[in-house]
């Protein structure tokens, strides 16, 4: 009797801890794990698992059954497709952020300062994500392409996963440029902003979140996906470089 005395008392003053399994674009990484942070300290006992990748290839892992609480997405394209499938919670979609496409390359490289300099012979190598399912290498297609580029960098790329492994192969020396977000250039202390994409030559770079229509907790995951669009997280993702989307 005294055992199952015990087992009550510890049930009644433990908490149920609950874990979030959130998918997001890469991009995302840095500032998500400060975000996550902050929803912590205010909700003890709420766990986030991120898993981070390419957004059209989270988008087919989501499709193909993976079970996922909330996606953010760097591109309205693989949110579309979900949304396509009845996938997402009803009353869920926001845009959340906005972003800037940048080209980059080593900080010991001071000579490349524009989108026109990917043409000449000293650039063998460019980097950039895949442009078929990843939004940051569709943007930088666009933009090559707007620029009247495109002919003479095809033939020159490397293309990535995501976009941290291209920022990845500019740092080691593996590509002498890349085109990734702001953002990304920002968490590099080895690569520079050579040139930013001018405006007109993409699509806008826009970050819309959903709660899944599976998620196993929905409350869960509507709290958090509410504090993601809240004050203090748009002000974690503003110091990362993001605009906040409007509401």
């Amino acid at each position: 009797m005294c055992c199952a005395a015990l087992l009550i008392l510890a049930g009644c003053g433990g908490r149920r801890e609950t874990t979030l399994t959130v998918s997001a674009a890469a991009s995302l990484q840095d500032a998500l794990g400060q975000v996550a942070d902050a929803y912590r300290a205010r909700h003890p006992g709420k766990k986030i698992d991120f898993n981070f990748g390419g957004s059209g290839a989270l988008a087919q892992q989501i499709e193909d059954g993976a079970p996922v609480d909330v996606f953010l997405s760097a591109a309205p394209g693989p949110m579309d497709r979900l949304a396509a499938r009845g996938l997402l919670a009803e009353g869920t979609r926001r845009d959340v952020l906005r972003g800037e496409i940048v080209l980059v390359a080593p900080r010991e490289n001071p000579d490349l300062k524009s989108y026109a300099a990917l043409c000449q012979s000293q650039v063998k190598l460019v980097a950039l994500a895949d442009t078929a399912s990843v939004p940051a290498g569709m943007y930088g297609k666009q933009v090559l392409t707007a620029l009247g580029l495109w002919g003479c960098v095809q033939g020159k790329l490397v293309l990535a996963k995501d976009v941290r492994q291209v920022l990845s192969y500019v740092e080691t020396g593996n590509a002498d440029a890349g085109i990734v977000y702001e953002t990304d250039a920002r968490q590099s202390a080895r690569v520079r902003v050579a040139a930013v994409a001018p405006e007109g030559t993409h699509a806008p770079v826009v970050y819309p979140m959903a709660v899944l229509r599976g998620a196993r907790d929905p409350a869960a995951a509507r709290e958090f996906a509410a504090f993601l669009t809240g004050p203090e997280a748009r002000a974690i993702f503003v110091a990362q470089g993001f605009t906040a989307a409007a509401p």
